[in-house]
């Protein structure tokens, strides 16, 4: 009778054989000797985490952080990883390093705080646009038509798009296109608008104005929005330009008792 071996197998060039290592690692108890055979692992499957690393390049993040984030991963996976489950340590391995860097770009990479919900749907309606701009000729991919790719309503469709160009924030110091003299967004902020105080004040003292005498208002109308001096009121009014100033002072501190004691 012919006996044929079977050979392993692995459909990567970087996923070596640890069998054998993970059971010894299993079996071992914490210490120096079982650390160091936990270091060889993760050594030996690197080059693996390297290489789904290399699949996010080129989307706003260094190519090390990425390898870092992996290793990271890589770590986890043999930390978590029980070869008495039957399963290829590669198996279990890459969903969770990808994992861990999808994780990473959803947590870090966002310059504003997206709630997650909307992370997912522009992670969705992405992978719906990319997929219908494949198969699709003549125009860009419609919002119901990526609703429906995607499994959503047209709203949250909406919500999708509106979160794509949302990844990134825009510096205040960036110039304008089409300015072309440095014009920046920070020069289209608008700054405290002084006049809104006096809206306030005016609308706070108007109550206590109303119930003074004639003549009080007429002096104050005179002083404060005919900007005339003092002395041309008292003569104006036939009075001495010292009864007008004390007629001004004592008219400002009533008003200002009265609008301040109904605010209060």
């Amino acid at each position: 009778m012919r006996t044929t071996t079977v050979r392993r197998t692995h459909p990567h060039h970087d996923a070596p054989d640890t069998t054998e290592a993970f059971r010894r690692l299993c079996a071992m108890p914490e210490g120096e000797e079982r650390d160091a055979l936990r270091q060889e692992i993760v050594n030996a499957w690197l080059p693996m985490a390297d290489r789904l690393a290399g699949r996010f390049r080129n989307r706003g993040e260094a190519i090390e952080d990425l390898r870092q984030v992996a290793a990271l991963g890589l770590v986890k996976a043999v930390d978590r990883y029980d070869p008495d489950h039957g399963s290829a340590f590669e198996s279990y391995a890459v969903p969770t390093i990808t994992g861990e860097i999808k994780r990473h770009f959803r947590d870090h990479m966002w310059t504003l705080h997206v709630p997650r919900r909307v992370q997912d749907l522009r992670n969705r309606v992405r992978a719906a646009s990319q997929e219908l701009s494949a198969t699709v000729s003549g125009h860009a991919p419609t919002v119901a038509e990526i609703a429906e790719k995607a499994g959503m309503t047209e709203e949250e469709a909406c919500t999708g798009l509106e979160a794509l160009d949302s990844f990134t924030a825009l510096s205040l110091d960036a110039q304008l296109p089409g300015t072309g003299d440095g014009y920046s967004l920070s020069d289209a902020l608008g700054g405290p608008d002084g006049a809104l105080d006096v809206v306030v004040d005016r609308e706070a003292v108007k109550p206590a104005l109303n119930r003074l005498p004639e003549r009080e208002k007429k002096i104050l109308y005179m002083r404060f929005f005919r900007d005339m001096t003092q002395s041309s009121i008292a003569e104006d009014l036939g009075l001495s330009q010292m009864h007008v100033s004390r007629l001004i002072s004592r008219c400002c501190t009533r008003l200002r008792d009265e609008a301040l004691r109904d605010a209060a």
